[in-house]
Protein backbone atom coordinates (compact mmCIF):
# COMPACT_ATOMS: atom_id res chain seq x y z
CA UNK A 1 0.00 0.00 0.00
CA UNK A 2 2.91 2.60 0.99
CA UNK A 3 4.77 1.60 -1.95
CA UNK A 4 1.19 1.95 -4.40
CA UNK A 5 1.38 6.36 -2.60
CA UNK A 6 4.70 7.07 -3.20
CA UNK A 7 4.49 6.01 -6.89
CA UNK A 8 1.35 8.08 -7.13
CA UNK A 9 3.35 10.69 -5.63
CA UNK A 10 6.37 10.49 -8.00
CA UNK A 11 3.54 10.69 -10.86
CA UNK A 12 1.59 13.71 -9.94
CA UNK A 13 5.81 15.23 -9.71
CA UNK A 14 6.40 14.19 -13.10
CA UNK A 15 3.05 15.87 -14.50
CA UNK A 16 4.03 19.22 -12.08
CA UNK A 17 4.84 22.40 -14.30
CA UNK A 18 5.58 26.28 -14.23
CA UNK A 19 2.00 27.64 -13.13
CA UNK A 20 2.03 25.31 -9.68
CA UNK A 21 0.88 26.86 -6.44
CA UNK A 22 4.37 25.31 -4.72
CA UNK A 23 6.90 22.85 -5.60
CA UNK A 24 5.13 19.35 -5.63
CA UNK A 25 7.30 17.03 -2.85
CA UNK A 26 8.39 13.31 -3.32
CA UNK A 27 7.38 10.62 -0.29
CA UNK A 28 7.86 13.60 2.60
CA UNK A 29 3.90 14.12 2.88
CA UNK A 30 3.54 10.25 3.00
CA UNK A 31 5.42 9.99 6.33
CA UNK A 32 2.51 10.70 8.68
CA UNK A 33 0.42 8.14 6.69
CA UNK A 34 3.55 5.56 6.73
CA UNK A 35 3.06 5.70 10.32
CA UNK A 36 -0.36 5.35 10.77
CA UNK A 37 -0.33 2.21 8.55
CA UNK A 38 2.77 1.12 11.11
CA UNK A 39 0.88 2.01 14.36
CA UNK A 40 -2.42 0.99 12.98
CA UNK A 41 -4.91 2.42 10.71
CA UNK A 42 -8.13 1.27 12.74
CA UNK A 43 -7.10 -0.42 16.26
CA UNK A 44 -8.64 0.28 19.91
CA UNK A 45 -7.39 4.00 19.97
CA UNK A 46 -9.70 4.89 16.51
CA UNK A 47 -12.19 2.67 17.68
CA UNK A 48 -12.72 4.24 20.99
CA UNK A 49 -12.60 7.97 19.44
CA UNK A 50 -14.98 7.14 17.08
CA UNK A 51 -16.87 6.04 20.16
CA UNK A 52 -16.83 9.53 21.43
CA UNK A 53 -17.36 10.88 17.81
CA UNK A 54 -20.95 9.43 18.14
CA UNK A 55 -22.46 11.82 20.33
CA UNK A 56 -21.63 15.04 18.03
CA UNK A 57 -23.15 13.25 14.95
CA UNK A 58 -26.29 11.89 17.02
CA UNK A 59 -26.33 16.12 18.62
CA UNK A 60 -26.33 17.16 14.56
CA UNK A 61 -28.69 14.85 13.85
CA UNK A 62 -31.00 15.85 16.16
CA UNK A 63 -31.07 19.57 15.89
CA UNK A 64 -30.76 19.86 12.10
CA UNK A 65 -34.26 18.50 11.52
CA UNK A 66 -36.19 18.83 14.87
CA UNK A 67 -38.20 21.20 14.00
CA UNK A 68 -40.09 18.82 11.68
CA UNK A 69 -42.07 17.99 14.90
CA UNK A 70 -41.32 21.00 17.40
CA UNK A 71 -43.05 23.22 14.76
CA UNK A 72 -45.07 20.45 12.80
CA UNK A 73 -48.63 21.53 12.31
CA UNK A 74 -51.38 19.50 13.71
CA UNK A 75 -54.74 18.84 12.10
CA UNK A 76 -57.38 21.05 13.13
CA UNK A 77 -60.78 22.37 12.01
CA UNK A 78 -63.10 25.19 13.34
CA UNK A 79 -64.68 24.96 16.37
CA UNK A 80 -68.48 24.78 15.66
CA UNK A 81 -70.45 26.66 18.48
CA UNK A 82 -73.22 25.60 17.79
CA UNK A 83 -72.57 21.98 17.25
CA UNK A 84 -69.08 21.27 19.39
CA UNK A 85 -68.97 21.01 23.33
CA UNK A 86 -66.22 20.53 25.78
CA UNK A 87 -66.30 16.59 25.06
CA UNK A 88 -66.73 16.57 21.50
CA UNK A 89 -64.04 15.22 19.13
CA UNK A 90 -62.00 16.10 15.62
CA UNK A 91 -64.80 13.59 14.16
CA UNK A 92 -68.06 14.43 14.46
CA UNK A 93 -71.49 13.30 12.87
CA UNK A 94 -72.12 17.43 12.49
CA UNK A 95 -69.78 18.04 10.06
CA UNK A 96 -71.07 16.70 7.24
CA UNK A 97 -73.37 19.94 7.18
CA UNK A 98 -71.29 22.22 9.22
CA UNK A 99 -67.50 21.74 7.57
CA UNK A 100 -66.89 21.78 3.60
CA UNK A 101 -64.36 19.19 2.58
CA UNK A 102 -61.30 19.29 0.29
CA UNK A 103 -59.38 15.59 -0.87
CA UNK A 104 -61.17 14.11 1.98
CA UNK A 105 -60.44 15.74 4.05
CA UNK A 106 -62.03 18.39 6.53
CA UNK A 107 -61.01 21.69 5.32
CA UNK A 108 -59.12 23.50 8.53
CA UNK A 109 -59.42 27.01 8.09
CA UNK A 110 -63.05 27.09 6.79
CA UNK A 111 -66.41 26.57 7.97
CA UNK A 112 -70.16 27.18 6.40
CA UNK A 113 -71.91 30.32 7.54
CA UNK A 114 -75.07 30.08 10.13
CA UNK A 115 -78.15 30.68 8.22
CA UNK A 116 -79.56 34.64 9.55
CA UNK A 117 -82.89 33.85 7.94
CA UNK A 118 -84.59 31.40 9.83
CA UNK A 119 -86.79 32.16 12.30
CA UNK A 120 -85.77 31.63 16.51
CA UNK A 121 -82.85 30.72 17.53
CA UNK A 122 -80.48 28.30 15.28
CA UNK A 123 -79.59 25.24 16.60
CA UNK A 124 -76.85 22.10 15.53
CA UNK A 125 -78.93 21.15 12.58
CA UNK A 126 -78.63 20.61 8.81
CA UNK A 127 -81.33 23.72 8.30
CA UNK A 128 -79.25 26.09 10.72
CA UNK A 129 -76.08 26.13 8.30
CA UNK A 130 -75.54 27.66 4.17
CA UNK A 131 -74.04 25.01 2.35
CA UNK A 132 -73.00 27.33 0.12
CA UNK A 133 -71.18 30.06 1.58
CA UNK A 134 -68.08 29.29 3.30
CA UNK A 135 -66.02 31.77 6.73
CA UNK A 136 -63.66 31.53 8.04
CA UNK A 137 -62.94 30.27 11.60
CA UNK A 138 -64.46 32.71 14.32
CA UNK A 139 -64.69 30.49 17.75
CA UNK A 140 -60.71 28.60 17.61
CA UNK A 141 -60.61 25.32 17.29
CA UNK A 142 -60.69 22.00 17.33
CA UNK A 143 -57.46 19.49 16.98
CA UNK A 144 -57.31 15.89 15.97
CA UNK A 145 -54.40 14.60 18.36
CA UNK A 146 -53.27 15.50 21.67
CA UNK A 147 -49.40 16.66 20.54
CA UNK A 148 -48.36 19.49 21.46
CA UNK A 149 -46.06 22.03 19.23
CA UNK A 150 -45.54 25.90 18.91
CA UNK A 151 -48.73 25.92 16.29
CA UNK A 152 -51.34 24.92 19.56
CA UNK A 153 -49.23 26.23 21.93
CA UNK A 154 -48.75 29.69 20.31
CA UNK A 155 -52.09 29.15 18.07
CA UNK A 156 -50.23 29.59 14.36
CA UNK A 157 -53.41 28.27 12.71
CA UNK A 158 -54.60 29.28 9.17
CA UNK A 159 -53.51 33.06 8.57
CA UNK A 160 -50.34 32.50 11.07
CA UNK A 161 -49.40 29.01 9.69
CA UNK A 162 -46.73 30.54 7.47
CA UNK A 163 -44.59 31.09 10.81
CA UNK A 164 -44.58 27.21 11.11
CA UNK A 165 -42.29 26.60 7.93
CA UNK A 166 -40.64 30.18 8.58
CA UNK A 167 -38.91 28.00 11.70
CA UNK A 168 -37.43 25.91 9.07
CA UNK A 169 -36.38 28.49 6.77
CA UNK A 170 -34.92 30.30 9.75
CA UNK A 171 -33.12 26.97 11.19
CA UNK A 172 -31.01 26.93 7.56
CA UNK A 173 -30.13 30.14 7.87
CA UNK A 174 -28.68 29.36 10.68
CA UNK A 175 -26.76 27.06 9.43
CA UNK A 176 -26.08 29.24 6.50
CA UNK A 177 -24.17 31.17 9.15
CA UNK A 178 -22.57 28.86 11.82
CA UNK A 179 -21.15 26.06 8.86
CA UNK A 180 -18.66 28.44 7.53
CA UNK A 181 -17.96 29.78 10.62
CA UNK A 182 -17.41 26.79 12.30
CA UNK A 183 -15.20 25.61 9.27
CA UNK A 184 -13.16 28.40 9.84
CA UNK A 185 -12.55 28.19 13.73
CA UNK A 186 -12.21 24.40 13.47
CA UNK A 187 -9.34 24.87 10.38
CA UNK A 188 -7.66 28.16 12.73
CA UNK A 189 -8.54 26.97 16.25
CA UNK A 190 -8.75 22.68 16.03
CA UNK A 191 -11.32 20.36 15.62
CA UNK A 192 -11.46 19.64 18.93
CA UNK A 193 -12.33 23.08 20.54
CA UNK A 194 -14.97 23.27 18.03
CA UNK A 195 -16.10 20.51 18.96
CA UNK A 196 -16.65 21.42 22.85
CA UNK A 197 -17.37 24.79 22.60
CA UNK A 198 -20.21 24.27 19.31
CA UNK A 199 -21.83 20.61 21.57
CA UNK A 200 -22.24 23.13 25.14
CA UNK A 201 -23.27 26.19 23.24
CA UNK A 202 -25.87 24.27 20.88
CA UNK A 203 -27.12 22.43 24.60
CA UNK A 204 -27.77 26.01 26.20
CA UNK A 205 -29.65 27.20 23.24
CA UNK A 206 -32.15 23.90 22.98
CA UNK A 207 -32.59 24.01 26.19
CA UNK A 208 -33.24 27.81 26.30
CA UNK A 209 -35.69 27.24 23.46
CA UNK A 210 -37.49 25.00 25.25
CA UNK A 211 -38.60 27.75 27.58
CA UNK A 212 -39.55 29.96 24.77
CA UNK A 213 -42.77 31.85 26.21
CA UNK A 214 -43.52 33.17 22.89
CA UNK A 215 -42.77 32.53 18.83
CA UNK A 216 -40.42 35.41 18.33
CA UNK A 217 -38.28 34.30 21.16
CA UNK A 218 -38.75 30.65 20.30
CA UNK A 219 -37.39 31.45 17.01
CA UNK A 220 -34.21 33.54 17.62
CA UNK A 221 -33.06 31.02 19.75
CA UNK A 222 -33.88 28.35 16.95
CA UNK A 223 -31.43 30.87 14.65
CA UNK A 224 -28.51 30.81 17.28
CA UNK A 225 -28.90 27.06 18.10
CA UNK A 226 -27.92 25.94 14.62
CA UNK A 227 -25.48 28.71 14.24
CA UNK A 228 -23.43 27.20 17.01
CA UNK A 229 -24.69 23.71 16.30
CA UNK A 230 -24.25 23.10 12.76
CA UNK A 231 -20.69 23.09 12.56
CA UNK A 232 -20.64 19.46 14.94
CA UNK A 233 -21.53 16.91 12.18
CA UNK A 234 -19.20 18.17 9.53
CA UNK A 235 -15.94 18.92 12.23
CA UNK A 236 -16.84 14.81 13.77
CA UNK A 237 -16.89 13.69 9.92
CA UNK A 238 -13.65 15.22 9.04
CA UNK A 239 -12.07 14.30 12.86
CA UNK A 240 -12.73 10.54 12.44
CA UNK A 241 -11.26 10.58 8.37
CA UNK A 242 -8.05 12.32 9.40
CA UNK A 243 -8.08 9.75 12.21
CA UNK A 244 -7.48 6.82 10.24
CA UNK A 245 -5.25 5.75 7.65
CA UNK A 246 -6.34 6.30 3.44
CA UNK A 247 -7.23 2.31 3.48
CA UNK A 248 -10.24 2.62 6.24
CA UNK A 249 -11.58 6.29 5.40
CA UNK A 250 -14.80 4.36 3.75
CA UNK A 251 -15.15 2.51 6.92
CA UNK A 252 -14.56 5.06 8.54
CA UNK A 253 -17.53 7.69 6.55
CA UNK A 254 -19.79 4.38 6.95
CA UNK A 255 -19.72 3.81 10.53
CA UNK A 256 -20.42 7.90 11.07
CA UNK A 257 -23.36 8.05 8.61
CA UNK A 258 -25.05 5.17 9.56
CA UNK A 259 -25.34 6.18 13.14
CA UNK A 260 -26.66 10.11 11.53
CA UNK A 261 -29.51 7.58 9.92
CA UNK A 262 -30.16 5.78 13.01
CA UNK A 263 -30.18 9.05 15.35
CA UNK A 264 -32.92 10.41 12.86
CA UNK A 265 -34.98 7.18 12.98
CA UNK A 266 -34.79 7.17 16.73
CA UNK A 267 -36.03 11.03 16.95
CA UNK A 268 -39.02 9.90 15.13
CA UNK A 269 -40.07 7.65 17.61
CA UNK A 270 -38.54 9.77 20.62
CA UNK A 271 -41.07 12.56 18.90
CA UNK A 272 -44.14 9.67 18.76
CA UNK A 273 -43.57 8.96 22.37
CA UNK A 274 -42.60 12.63 23.63
CA UNK A 275 -45.99 14.68 22.57
CA UNK A 276 -45.04 17.65 24.16
CA UNK A 277 -42.41 19.89 21.83
CA UNK A 278 -40.50 21.15 25.37
CA UNK A 279 -39.85 17.96 26.95
CA UNK A 280 -38.91 16.81 23.83
CA UNK A 281 -36.28 19.63 23.68
CA UNK A 282 -35.23 19.11 27.33
CA UNK A 283 -34.76 15.05 26.18
CA UNK A 284 -33.00 16.20 22.76
CA UNK A 285 -30.28 18.46 23.84
CA UNK A 286 -29.47 17.59 27.59
CA UNK A 287 -26.66 14.80 26.13
CA UNK A 288 -24.71 17.35 24.42
CA UNK A 289 -23.74 18.38 28.03
CA UNK A 290 -21.51 15.11 27.80
CA UNK A 291 -19.05 17.95 25.25
CA UNK A 292 -17.33 18.42 28.28
CA UNK A 293 -15.60 15.67 28.79
CA UNK A 294 -14.15 15.71 25.06
CA UNK A 295 -11.20 18.24 26.99
CA UNK A 296 -10.22 15.46 28.94
CA UNK A 297 -10.56 12.53 26.28
CA UNK A 298 -10.60 13.19 22.75
CA UNK A 299 -7.52 13.55 20.58
CA UNK A 300 -6.89 16.30 18.08
CA UNK A 301 -6.43 16.12 14.43
CA UNK A 302 -2.78 14.92 14.06
CA UNK A 303 -3.06 16.27 10.71
CA UNK A 304 -4.22 19.53 11.52
CA UNK A 305 -1.57 19.82 14.36
CA UNK A 306 1.19 19.39 11.78
CA UNK A 307 -0.16 22.08 9.28
CA UNK A 308 0.11 24.22 12.11
CA UNK A 309 4.00 23.64 13.30
CA UNK A 310 2.86 21.64 16.25
CA UNK A 311 4.94 18.87 16.08
CA UNK A 312 5.46 18.26 19.75
CA UNK A 313 1.37 17.62 20.65
CA UNK A 314 1.35 15.90 17.05
CA UNK A 315 4.50 13.19 18.44
CA UNK A 316 2.54 13.00 21.81
CA UNK A 317 -0.24 12.03 20.00
CA UNK A 318 1.39 9.30 17.32
CA UNK A 319 3.16 8.03 20.61
CA UNK A 320 -0.02 7.61 22.26
CA UNK A 321 -2.21 5.68 19.56
CA UNK A 322 1.09 3.35 19.20
CA UNK A 323 0.65 2.67 22.83
CA UNK A 324 -3.00 2.07 22.89
CA UNK A 325 -2.59 0.12 19.58
CA UNK A 326 0.36 -1.70 20.94
CA UNK A 327 2.71 -1.18 17.87
CA UNK A 328 5.96 -0.39 18.00
CA UNK A 329 6.58 3.45 17.00
CA UNK A 330 10.76 4.57 16.29
CA UNK A 331 11.46 7.98 17.98
CA UNK A 332 13.85 8.10 14.10
CA UNK A 333 10.23 7.49 12.24
CA UNK A 334 9.13 10.79 14.28
CA UNK A 335 11.78 12.98 13.74
CA UNK A 336 11.91 12.55 10.19
CA UNK A 337 8.00 13.66 10.54
CA UNK A 338 9.02 16.19 11.82
CA UNK A 339 11.84 16.96 9.69
CA UNK A 340 9.65 16.58 6.54
CA UNK A 341 6.70 18.22 8.10
CA UNK A 342 9.15 21.53 8.46
CA UNK A 343 10.27 21.55 4.92
CA UNK A 344 6.59 21.42 4.06
CA UNK A 345 5.32 23.98 6.38
CA UNK A 346 8.43 26.18 4.79
CA UNK A 347 7.85 25.26 1.14
CA UNK A 348 4.24 25.96 1.81
CA UNK A 349 2.28 28.96 0.52
CA UNK A 350 -0.10 29.41 2.97
CA UNK A 351 1.01 31.97 5.63
CA UNK A 352 0.69 31.11 9.58
CA UNK A 353 -0.27 27.25 7.82
CA UNK A 354 -3.69 29.17 6.57
CA UNK A 355 -4.35 30.16 3.57
CA UNK A 356 -6.59 32.84 2.06
CA UNK A 357 -9.44 32.36 0.09
CA UNK A 358 -8.05 34.11 -2.60
CA UNK A 359 -5.24 30.87 -2.76
CA UNK A 360 -7.91 28.70 -2.92
CA UNK A 361 -10.70 29.82 -5.50
CA UNK A 362 -7.48 30.91 -7.52
CA UNK A 363 -6.07 27.10 -7.84
CA UNK A 364 -9.35 24.92 -6.74
CA UNK A 365 -12.07 27.57 -8.24
CA UNK A 366 -13.73 25.38 -10.38
CA UNK A 367 -13.38 22.49 -8.19
CA UNK A 368 -15.38 24.57 -5.29
CA UNK A 369 -18.11 25.81 -7.58
CA UNK A 370 -19.26 22.72 -9.13
CA UNK A 371 -18.94 21.48 -5.29
CA UNK A 372 -21.36 23.88 -4.25
CA UNK A 373 -23.69 22.97 -7.06
CA UNK A 374 -23.49 19.20 -6.12
CA UNK A 375 -24.36 20.49 -2.16
CA UNK A 376 -27.13 22.49 -3.43
CA UNK A 377 -28.69 19.60 -4.94
CA UNK A 378 -27.84 17.05 -2.37
CA UNK A 379 -29.86 19.48 0.73
CA UNK A 380 -32.83 20.33 -1.62
CA UNK A 381 -33.29 16.74 -2.65
CA UNK A 382 -32.72 15.05 0.99
CA UNK A 383 -34.51 17.76 3.14
CA UNK A 384 -37.18 17.35 0.48
CA UNK A 385 -37.86 13.78 0.59
CA UNK A 386 -37.98 13.75 4.65
CA UNK A 387 -40.27 16.50 4.81
CA UNK A 388 -42.82 15.15 1.74
CA UNK A 389 -42.55 11.61 3.59
CA UNK A 390 -45.74 13.26 6.18
CA UNK A 391 -47.35 13.47 2.86
CA UNK A 392 -47.44 9.32 2.51
CA UNK A 393 -49.89 7.22 4.18
CA UNK A 394 -49.81 6.57 7.58
CA UNK A 395 -48.41 8.65 10.21
CA UNK A 396 -46.05 11.22 10.03
CA UNK A 397 -43.84 9.62 12.99
CA UNK A 398 -43.47 5.96 11.63
CA UNK A 399 -43.10 7.86 7.85
CA UNK A 400 -40.17 9.86 9.17
CA UNK A 401 -38.32 7.12 10.97
CA UNK A 402 -39.02 5.09 8.24
CA UNK A 403 -36.78 7.47 5.62
CA UNK A 404 -34.12 7.56 8.38
CA UNK A 405 -34.19 3.93 8.32
CA UNK A 406 -33.68 3.84 5.08
CA UNK A 407 -30.31 5.59 4.92
CA UNK A 408 -29.07 2.26 6.67
CA UNK A 409 -29.38 0.44 3.43
CA UNK A 410 -28.11 2.99 1.45
CA UNK A 411 -25.00 3.84 3.07
CA UNK A 412 -23.97 0.78 2.82
CA UNK A 413 -24.83 0.39 -0.63
CA UNK A 414 -23.15 3.71 -1.05
CA UNK A 415 -19.99 2.04 0.76
CA UNK A 416 -19.65 -0.79 -1.39
CA UNK A 417 -20.22 1.56 -4.78
CA UNK A 418 -17.16 3.34 -3.61
CA UNK A 419 -15.16 0.67 -3.32
CA UNK A 420 -16.33 -1.24 -6.44
CA UNK A 421 -16.65 1.78 -8.98
CA UNK A 422 -14.90 4.67 -7.12
CA UNK A 423 -15.67 7.48 -6.03
CA UNK A 424 -17.25 9.89 -9.32
CA UNK A 425 -18.97 6.79 -10.82
CA UNK A 426 -20.71 5.70 -7.31
CA UNK A 427 -21.66 9.63 -6.93
CA UNK A 428 -23.00 9.98 -10.30
CA UNK A 429 -24.73 6.16 -10.19
CA UNK A 430 -26.86 7.06 -7.08
CA UNK A 431 -27.34 10.39 -8.49
CA UNK A 432 -29.06 9.17 -11.60
CA UNK A 433 -30.90 6.35 -9.68
CA UNK A 434 -32.75 8.36 -7.73
CA UNK A 435 -33.76 10.74 -10.62
CA UNK A 436 -35.56 7.70 -12.16
CA UNK A 437 -37.20 6.40 -8.79
CA UNK A 438 -38.61 9.82 -8.49
CA UNK A 439 -40.05 9.83 -11.63
CA UNK A 440 -41.38 6.32 -11.15
CA UNK A 441 -42.75 7.91 -7.88
CA UNK A 442 -44.97 10.35 -9.60
CA UNK A 443 -45.77 7.33 -12.81
CA UNK A 444 -47.47 4.91 -9.79
CA UNK A 445 -48.98 6.70 -7.12
CA UNK A 446 -52.25 7.01 -8.49
CA UNK A 447 -52.32 3.59 -9.55
CA UNK A 448 -50.27 1.79 -7.35
CA UNK A 449 -50.20 3.86 -4.17
CA UNK A 450 -48.59 0.95 -2.30
CA UNK A 451 -45.30 0.42 -4.92
CA UNK A 452 -45.00 4.37 -4.99
CA UNK A 453 -44.36 4.74 -1.31
CA UNK A 454 -41.53 1.83 -2.00
CA UNK A 455 -40.55 3.31 -4.42
CA UNK A 456 -40.30 6.69 -3.00
CA UNK A 457 -38.39 5.32 0.08
CA UNK A 458 -36.05 3.47 -2.08
CA UNK A 459 -35.07 7.46 -3.42
CA UNK A 460 -34.52 8.31 0.34
CA UNK A 461 -31.98 5.19 0.12
CA UNK A 462 -30.29 6.67 -2.66
CA UNK A 463 -29.88 10.44 -1.75
CA UNK A 464 -28.64 9.20 1.37
CA UNK A 465 -25.81 6.90 -0.30
CA UNK A 466 -25.28 9.78 -2.39
CA UNK A 467 -24.97 12.67 0.02
CA UNK A 468 -22.41 9.89 2.42
CA UNK A 469 -20.39 9.44 -0.85
CA UNK A 470 -20.70 13.61 -1.10
CA UNK A 471 -19.62 14.01 2.74
CA UNK A 472 -16.76 12.00 2.00
CA UNK A 473 -15.47 12.61 -1.11
CA UNK A 474 -15.50 17.00 -0.16
CA UNK A 475 -12.90 16.09 2.20
CA UNK A 476 -11.15 14.43 0.19
CA UNK A 477 -10.40 16.82 -2.84
CA UNK A 478 -9.28 19.86 -0.80
CA UNK A 479 -5.96 20.18 1.43
CA UNK A 480 -5.58 20.00 5.02
CA UNK A 481 -4.77 23.37 5.55
CA UNK A 482 -8.25 24.16 4.50
CA UNK A 483 -10.46 21.09 4.52
CA UNK A 484 -12.81 21.80 6.88
CA UNK A 485 -13.27 25.43 5.63
CA UNK A 486 -13.61 24.19 2.29
CA UNK A 487 -15.87 21.36 3.32
CA UNK A 488 -18.31 24.07 5.33
CA UNK A 489 -17.89 26.65 2.72
CA UNK A 490 -19.35 23.89 -0.07
CA UNK A 491 -22.24 22.38 2.98
CA UNK A 492 -23.32 26.14 3.75
CA UNK A 493 -23.92 27.03 0.24
CA UNK A 494 -26.24 23.83 -0.12
CA UNK A 495 -28.11 25.27 3.09
CA UNK A 496 -29.61 27.27 -0.13
CA UNK A 497 -31.38 23.89 -1.11
CA UNK A 498 -32.65 23.02 2.30
CA UNK A 499 -34.14 26.79 2.24
CA UNK A 500 -36.05 26.25 -1.11
CA UNK A 501 -37.01 22.53 -0.19
CA UNK A 502 -40.05 23.62 2.31
CA UNK A 503 -41.40 26.10 -0.34
CA UNK A 504 -41.31 23.11 -2.87
CA UNK A 505 -44.84 22.80 -1.48
CA UNK A 506 -46.29 25.56 -3.36
CA UNK A 507 -45.88 23.56 -6.54
CA UNK A 508 -48.54 20.69 -5.52
CA UNK A 509 -51.66 23.13 -6.67
CA UNK A 510 -49.95 23.30 -9.85
CA UNK A 511 -49.44 19.31 -10.28
CA UNK A 512 -49.00 17.53 -7.25
CA UNK A 513 -46.09 16.01 -8.28
CA UNK A 514 -43.93 19.02 -8.87
CA UNK A 515 -41.84 18.84 -5.87
CA UNK A 516 -40.66 15.15 -7.47
CA UNK A 517 -40.06 16.29 -11.01
CA UNK A 518 -37.93 19.27 -9.60
CA UNK A 519 -36.10 17.24 -7.76
CA UNK A 520 -35.63 14.23 -10.51
CA UNK A 521 -34.25 17.08 -12.54
CA UNK A 522 -31.24 18.22 -10.43
CA UNK A 523 -31.15 14.69 -9.81
CA UNK A 524 -30.16 14.19 -13.64
CA UNK A 525 -28.22 17.38 -14.31
CA UNK A 526 -26.19 16.57 -10.54
CA UNK A 527 -24.91 12.73 -12.16
CA UNK A 528 -23.32 14.40 -15.23
CA UNK A 529 -21.79 17.13 -13.13
CA UNK A 530 -19.63 15.10 -10.91
CA UNK A 531 -18.47 13.05 -13.58
CA UNK A 532 -15.41 16.44 -13.76
CA UNK A 533 -14.76 16.01 -10.13
CA UNK A 534 -11.33 14.38 -9.97
CA UNK A 535 -11.11 10.84 -8.60
CA UNK A 536 -9.71 10.30 -5.36
CA UNK A 537 -10.06 6.63 -4.73
CA UNK A 538 -6.72 5.37 -3.07
CA UNK A 539 -5.43 8.80 -2.96
CA UNK A 540 -3.33 10.45 -0.29
CA UNK A 541 -4.92 13.22 1.45
CA UNK A 542 -3.79 15.99 0.02
CA UNK A 543 -1.88 18.21 2.17
CA UNK A 544 -1.21 21.51 -0.20
CA UNK A 545 -3.23 23.09 -3.01
CA UNK A 546 -0.65 22.21 -5.54
CA UNK A 547 -1.34 18.52 -4.18
CA UNK A 548 -5.27 18.94 -4.60
CA UNK A 549 -4.56 20.44 -8.16
CA UNK A 550 -2.49 17.39 -9.13
CA UNK A 551 -5.30 15.12 -8.38
CA UNK A 552 -6.84 15.81 -12.20
CA UNK A 553 -3.36 15.06 -13.46
CA UNK A 554 -2.83 11.81 -11.20
CA UNK A 555 -5.96 10.73 -12.41
CA UNK A 556 -4.97 11.43 -15.90
CA UNK A 557 -1.65 9.75 -15.38
CA UNK A 558 -2.57 6.49 -14.05
CA UNK A 559 -5.43 6.08 -16.06
CA UNK A 560 -3.01 6.02 -18.83
CA UNK A 561 -0.50 3.79 -17.07
CA UNK A 562 -3.05 0.84 -16.13
CA UNK A 563 -4.16 0.89 -19.69
CA UNK A 564 -0.79 1.22 -21.07
CA UNK A 565 0.33 -2.60 -21.74
CA UNK A 566 3.90 -1.24 -22.33
CA UNK A 567 3.88 0.56 -19.41
CA UNK A 568 7.31 -0.47 -16.87
CA UNK A 569 4.62 -0.36 -13.79
CA UNK A 570 2.23 -2.05 -15.23
CA UNK A 571 2.51 -5.21 -12.81
CA UNK A 572 2.28 -2.56 -9.87
CA UNK A 573 -0.62 -0.34 -11.23
CA UNK A 574 -4.11 -0.69 -9.82
CA UNK A 575 -6.87 0.63 -10.73
CA UNK A 576 -8.21 3.69 -8.71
Amino acid sequence: MLKLHQEEVVSEKSMSGPNDIEPTKTSEENKLDAIIVEIGQFGPFQVFNYILLCLPIICNAFYSISYVFTAGDVPHRCNITLCDGVDSRYEEQFLNFTTPQRHGNWVQCEQYAVRNDIAGEPSCNVSSFDMAQRVPCDAGYKLRDDEKTIASEFGLFCADQWKLSMVGTVNNIGQFVGIPLGGYFADRYGRKFILVSAGILSSFAGLARSYAPEYYSFLCLEFLDMVVGSTLFPTAFLLAVELVGPKHRVLTATMISLTYGLAEALMGYMAKYLPDWRVLLRVLYTPALLHLIFICVLSESVRWLLSQSKEMDAQTILRRVAQINRKPLSEHQLNELILSNRRMVAQSSAAGGHYSFRQIFQALGCRTALCCFVWFTHTLVALGLSLHSAQLSGRKFENFSMTGLMQLPGILMATTLMNWIGRRRALSSCQFTCAVLLLAVAATDAVHPVTSSTLYFLAKMTSTGSFMILYFFTSEIFPTNCRNCMLSFCSSMGRFGSMLSPQTTLLIPYYKYGPHLLFALFCFTCSVLVLFFPETTNKVLPTTLAEARALDKISVVKHVADCSFSSPCMSGCTHV
